[in-house]
């Protein structure tokens, strides 16, 4: 039996977001849809009171709303609908185990919350190596850029690749979103220029070229098996001087999905989040695709 897309759903115009695009995406997988709430009671009495049961009401008209209307847009899609008791972080990982893909709504811009107010997104994509989305609504501002370099626009699959660690989780759910969505891959490294450059190119002018260009056969040979495997997918790839979550987020603009990696560490205080998926999480306004590798 396929696996099911899940995703949490809490009321929310994120939310809602996120369960028409994890909607769309069932659909092209040929999978089942699994809408999830976590009924999370709050450690610390509210004010005023919460009644439990008016509580759990609540919950169920959520999910029921959410559930009903994903059936009345797409009544070709088996839709199931449960809520589950627990902290919304770990329901969702559990939930997220059995799944191809666990979707979330992201309130973007300094935050990625989108299931309840808090980091859940966040903690969420640290918790389970299932491969998370998370979906802003649309109509979500664009982030400020400090460079004058034009983003380029295009409804490409993005996917950001460190030439120097195994992307090849990362590279085979970019390639297979495009192959499904019939769109292209840009695949993007950004490289920080080392402050001895600064001095380098005054002794030697091909020094920063002879650099670029083999980091550019670096990501060509990265990308080598996987234009293989999909000769249908046009690839660009961008090798771009600057910090790579800026990098990233620059060719992101308009992008159809953003796809970044994130390192397992299995640790006491939870999954690693690095700092260029951290900061896509928080700035991209196309959906964001986070790939646990090791």
């Amino acid at each position: 039996m396929t696996r099911p897309v899940t995703v949490g759903v809490d009321g929310f115009p994120e939310s809602r977001a996120a369960a028409d695009w994890a909607a769309r995406e069932a659909l092209l997988r040929e999978s089942s849809l699994r809408v999830v709430h976590a009924d999370e009671w709050p450690r610390i009495p509210a004010m005023p009171p919460v009644d439990r049961a008016e509580h759990q009401g609540w919950a169920d008209t959520v999910l029921e709303e959410a559930s009903g209307e994903l059936r009345r847009r797409y009544p070709e899609l088996a839709v199931s609908a449960r809520r589950v008791t627990g902290r919304a972080a770990a329901v969702l990982a559990v939930e997220a185990a059995d799944s191809q893909l666990l979707v979330l709504g992201s309130r973007g811009r300094g935050a990625v919350e989108g299931f309840l107010v808090g980091s859940v997104g966040t903690a969420t994509v640290g918790l389970t190596d299932t491969p998370v989305v998370l979906v802003r609504p649309p109509g979500a501002s664009a982030p400020e850029t400090p460079s004058t370099r034009a983003p380029v626009v295009g409804r490409d699959v993005v996917v950001g690749v460190d030439v120097h660690e195994n992307a090849d989780a990362v590279l085979a759910f970019a390639f297979d979103e495009a192959a499904r969505r019939g769109c292209g891959v840009r695949a993007v490294h950004g490289w920080p220029l080392p402050f001895a450059f600064s001095y380098a190119p005054r002794l030697d002018p091909g020094v920063r070229q002879e650099v670029a260009d083999g980091i550019a056969a670096a990501l060509g040979e990265r990308l080598r098996p996987w234009r293989g495997l999909y000769p249908s997918v046009k690839v660009e790839e961008r090798v771009l001087v600057g910090a790579p979550a800026e990098q990233v987020l620059y060719e992101a603009a308009g992008a159809e999905l953003v796809v970044v990696g994130r390192r397992i560490r299995r640790a006491p205080v939870g999954g690693h989040l690095g700092h260029v998926a951290h900061a896509v999480l928080h700035h991209a306004t196309a959906p964001v695709a986070v790939i646990a590798h090791d």
